[in-house]
């Protein structure tokens, strides 16, 4: 799939054509300006959504966490709109670090709340309700938008990998190496908690401190990705249901590399999808990630779950 969103479109570049092709060229700068920082923030950017998902999900043993219940997404989403619309004095190059500080924001007020939660449910139950007060508060900002401000913020309300350059790619990817160590430093909290949280308190799991651990981390991955994408729906439900479901009988240790691939897989080709099926125009990439995420999340429900 990173190779179809190399090669395909307008110019299309044959494969073999990638390395060879001269800079002074169209292709060239199309390729290697264009299309590269793109596939690789789907890329970096996919996977660290399907991470995110598996974290929440494992951390509060409930399949129907996602990504959009810890406000992360939606303070994202606050703080670029807060900014077009109230037409702020912060350039055009730097809202993808206030979409950034925005998630950040958001997902502290979640942790700060989350620290009433004495249950998983609980903890989800006011990631839900934290989300949901900073949706309204989005809703409110976006009443006051004119018609030109709602077409700027619609493409980036509903994900997008559009006009992502070297210059985003340089400011996000290096933010995914980082969290590479800190999901590693997850696993052994996650195998605990998976246990229930009486059974990880006695094994000396410390478990309201280990579960916003987690959540911190899930965060940190999810505000990289919605600064300069904005909130990519469903792929953080997706992947980890996925690949749970191709490995049942694995473990979180497997579970983390497989939601990682699949959650990439899964936004590369939809981010091919906007692109290519009703060119010239682009369609939004949350769309097709929604799209595939209600179709197999209803196939998955018409199965019972594996033990």
């Amino acid at each position: 799939m990173a190779l179809a969103g190399l090669c395909l479109g307008t110019p299309f570049v044959a494969p073999q054509d990638l390395l060879s092709a001269s800079p002074d060229s169209i292709a060239y700068v199309v390729v290697w300006e264009l299309r590269v920082p793109r596939v690789l923030i789907g890329l970096a950017g996919g996977a660290a959504i399907g991470t995110a998902g598996l974290l929440l999900q494992e951390s509060l043993r409930n399949p129907l966490a996602v990504p959009e219940m810890i406000g992360v997404s939606t303070g994202a989403a606050l703080a670029v709109s807060v900014c077009v619309v109230w037409a702020l004095p912060v350039p055009l190059s730097l809202y993808p670090l206030a979409g950034l500080l925005g998630a950040a924001c958001g997902g502290l007020v979640t942790l700060a709340a989350a620290r009433t939660g004495r249950t998983a449910g609980g903890v989800l139950l006011i990631g839900a309700a934290v989300s949901t007060g900073i949706q309204a508060l989005l809703l409110a900002v976006m009443a006051t938008a004119d018609r030109l401000q709602y077409d700027m913020l619609f493409r980036y309300l509903v994900g997008s990998l559009s006009g992502l350059m070297w210059e985003q790619a340089s400011r996000t990817l290096p933010w995914f190496a980082a969290a590479i160590p800190l999901v590693v430093l997850c696993v052994p909290a996650l195998g605990l908690l998976r246990l229930g949280d009486d059974a990880a308190a006695s094994l000396g799991s410390r478990v309201n401190r280990a579960r916003l651990g987690v959540l911190a981390v899930s965060a940190l991955l999810i505000g990289v990705v919605t600064g300069p994408c904005g909130p990519i729906a469903w792929v953080g439900f997706l992947a980890p249901v996925v690949a749970r479901r191709l490995r049942p009988h694995a473990g979180i240790r497997v579970w983390l590399p497989w939601s990682a691939a699949l959650g990439a897989l899964v936004t590369l080709t939809a981010d091919v999808a906007a692109r290519l099926a009703f060119a010239p125009v682009e369609t939004p990439l949350g769309a097709w990630t929604a799209l595939a995420g209600v179709l197999t999340g209803a196939l998955l429900l018409r199965r019972r779950a594996p033990a």
